[in-house]
């Protein structure tokens, strides 16, 4: 009985994951609005009433799906628990740290940008308005973490609140997907770019 209750929960957790990957796909092709229950269930190869059983809402659809994005996994493990953020905390050399801080966002931001870009474009949307809040405070609250853990192995040119500001705004998805989507610039180059900045900016 427990290895078919067993199977059951993991075929359960492998159709979320692949209705996810398909909203992913199609919010980001289509914008929020427009895109339907119908159409994310036919990218997904399921049933309608399978998106709806799985995540009850649109609105649902698209918080998981970003939730998958912005952790890369289904795995419920918050981001300042991830190993990346425990590396960079941990690492002694604050300009390592920012390194290893803005690949560690850069990773993020690769699979999360444009989801992130379409909910606060549609945030005028009463349905999304929150969930964009809730994005936007959640980078800033990891971000402080990141400042706190600067200040005490270097002085800095701010305050923390005021360099986890800058941090904030220099790994955004507008400024990652102006530079890497509209000018082209390769992954890398905006990785080095956004450090070198950091860097600059906070440490004296």
């Amino acid at each position: 009985m427990t290895g078919r209750t067993d199977g059951r929960a993991e075929r359960a957790r492998a159709t979320r994951a692949r209705i996810t990957a398909a909203a992913a796909a199609t919010f980001t092709a289509s914008g929020y609005a427009t895109t339907s229950i119908n159409a994310i269930a036919a990218a997904a190869g399921v049933s309608e009433q399978t998106v709806y059983y799985s995540f009850g809402n649109k609105r649902a659809v698209l918080v998981a799906a970003l939730d998958q994005a912005i952790a890369g996994d289904d795995e419920p493990i918050p981001t300042l628990d991830r190993p990346w953020v425990h590396a960079a905390l941990a690492e002694p050399d604050p300009h390592r740290q920012i390194a290893l801080q803005v690949a560690g966002v850069g990773e993020v931001l690769r699979r999360a940008a444009r989801l992130l870009d379409i909910i606060r474009n549609a945030a005028a949307d009463p349905d999304l308005a929150e969930v964009c809040t809730t994005s936007i405070n959640h980078h800033r609250e990891v971000q402080r973490v990141f400042a706190a853990s600067l200040a005490g192995k270097t002085p800095l040119r701010t305050d923390e609140a005021a360099a986890a500001d800058t941090a904030v705004a220099l790994l955004s998805p507008e400024t990652y997907l102006l530079l890497v989507d509209h000018w082209g610039w390769p992954h890398d180059r905006w990785r080095a770019w956004a450090a070198d900045c950091l860097s600059r900016a906070v440490i004296p």
